[in-house]
């Protein structure tokens, strides 16, 4: 059993990346040949903001992979921005290690995308250490875990830290999308938001086929996990429902028949979009777009974010 659940979760992974390669490959090719000159001054902002995730994905999963990020890996897109904290190389399998290292990549073409797209801005300083994991865990459960949670720890704790934050993104570019004016900008989005959606769906489709493993040493269950992450990112983006957890109630499954979410969607199974105030209240942790912390110790980047923070 374990051998054919492990088969058809790499045949799920595969089919939905296959369609996403093709059209992002035709995305990008297209978006290469337009440059910054077409895009509409009202897009700049939204497409300068997402930046602020792609950096925290890319440094995520290559120091999670590898070992080491874009400092490394490619220099002039950190722009000269601080290094990350606490950022290591995760003690995971062959296969996790190769998944997780394949994102990476694919988050390094996403910001080689939008600086090509706009100007952007250097990374900013974030904060991808334990014990800053550790507390968004102690958040979702509302009590300090025993032992702290340490996403670096093994294969699974890495991928239940991995399924806080691709999909972050993903509402994002699907709350962006309806606000963009130009073509190039549309295009961009559609393409960065279908390889976001097929890291998201990854992450959950592995995460799903272990829903009932007991997470050690807490004796929680994998989909309990991710049922407090996504209500802690309710809670904190104070905008109601629009994030789930692997295992819900029947009701709030795909037309009321399943209880199993191995992908999140509204009650059409449409995927639910955030505003980049929602997301900065998310990923500060704290609940606020005003007051920086989690991921983000000194706030996120461009205008956008700028605007929320308190002038010194």
């Amino acid at each position: 059993m374990a051998t054919f659940a492990y088969a058809t979760t790499t045949a799920i992974v595969f089919l939905i990346l296959l369609p996403l390669s093709c059209s992002s490959e035709s995305i990008l090719h297209h978006h290469h040949h337009d440059g910054n000159s077409s895009v509409q001054k009202s897009d700049v902002d939204l497409l300068e903001f997402p930046l602020n995730l792609e950096y925290l994905e890319a440094e995520f999963f290559l120091y999670g992979s590898l070992g080491y990020g874009l400092d490394k890996v490619y220099p002039s897109l950190a722009q000269g921005g601080p290094s990350p904290i606490g950022a290591k190389k995760a003690h995971l399998d062959h296969f996790t290690r190769d998944v997780i290292e394949q994102f990476g990549w694919q988050e390094v073409g996403h910001l080689r995308a939008i600086k090509k797209t706009v100007k952007g801005f250097p990374r900013p300083l974030l904060n991808i250490s334990a014990a800053s994991f550790a507390h968004v865990f102690d958040s979702a459960f509302g009590s300090p875990l025993n032992p702290p949670f340490d996403p670096y720890a093994n294969s699974i704790n890495y991928l239940l830290a991995s399924y806080i934050i691709p999909y972050v993104g993903l509402t994002g570019y699907v709350g962006a999308s309806p606000k963009l004016q130009g073509a190039t900008s549309k295009r961009l989005v559609a393409g960065l938001l279908g390889v976001e959606s097929g890291q998201d769906a990854v992450i959950r489709a592995l995460l799903y086929e272990r829903a009932e493993l007991k997470v050690e040493p807490y004796g929680i269950t994998v989909a309990e996990f991710t049922n407090r992450i996504s209500e802690l990112r309710n809670k904190l983006g104070h905008e109601g429902l629009k994030d789930e957890g692997l295992v819900v109630p029947k009701h709030l499954g795909a037309e009321g028949k399943v209880s199993g979410n191995i992908l999140a969607g509204d009650e059409y199974s449409l995927a639910y979009g955030r505003t980049p105030e929602e997301i900065l209240r998310i990923v500060y942790g704290s609940g606020n777009e005003r007051v920086p912390g989690g991921f983000y110790p000194k706030g996120a980047d461009g205008r956008i974010a700028k605007s929320y923070l308190k002038k010194e």
